[in-house]
């Protein structure tokens, strides 16, 4: 990925507005509780079948959740 590039999410503000807690999120996503963290805190990216798993699960758009910035 181009080091001038980052994925932001707001996957915690979805999870907290669905209610849902990051163990129901991870099991619903079919991935780990930790991995769940690691995308909330930015740290990691889901994969593009999780991602649009995730956003299925919120009724949502990809790239309403996951968000491509150029870093300044």
């Amino acid at each position: 990925m181009n080091p001038k590039l980052r994925i932001i999410n707001h996957l915690r503000d979805y999870r907290i507005a669905f209610d849902m807690t990051q163990e129901e999120l991870a099991e619903r996503a079919g991935v780990s509780r930790q991995s769940i963290i690691s995308i909330e805190n930015e740290r990691s990216v889901p994969n593009l079948f999780h991602a649009i798993k995730i956003s299925e699960i919120f009724y949502s758009r990809v790239d309403e959740i996951f968000i491509l910035r150029v870093r300044s």
